[in-house]
């Protein structure tokens, strides 16, 4: 699947999120598995959960880090294919 960085990622009903000591877990209620997230992957988490689109996200990142900019793009995509794999997100239109 391709991603697209216009698109909004949303966190489905059956997911939980608790962050703890900068990190967090992620619970899916659907398969009862849980999943970690180090420092980066919750701020990415927090600004998915947020924004209006990955190109949001992007900007933001981008503004925070000293990163190249193709490895960020990749990082970020990398992450949300992971969580699409998992089913602890989804995608829709931007502008939905």
């Amino acid at each position: 699947m391709t991603i697209d960085f216009s698109q909004r990622v949303l966190i489905p009903a059956h997911v939980i999120f608790r962050e703890l000591q900068g990190e967090a877990v992620v619970l899916n209620l659907e398969n009862e598995q849980y999943y970690g997230l180090d420092d980066i992957g919750t701020r990415i988490w927090g600004l998915l959960a947020q924004s209006t689109s990955i190109t949001e996200v992007y900007e933001v990142l981008f503004d925070e880090y000293e990163v190249d900019p193709v490895t960020l793009r990749q990082d970020i995509t990398d992450l949300i294919q992971h969580l699409l794999d998992q089913g602890l997100v989804t995608l829709v239109d931007g502008s939905q």
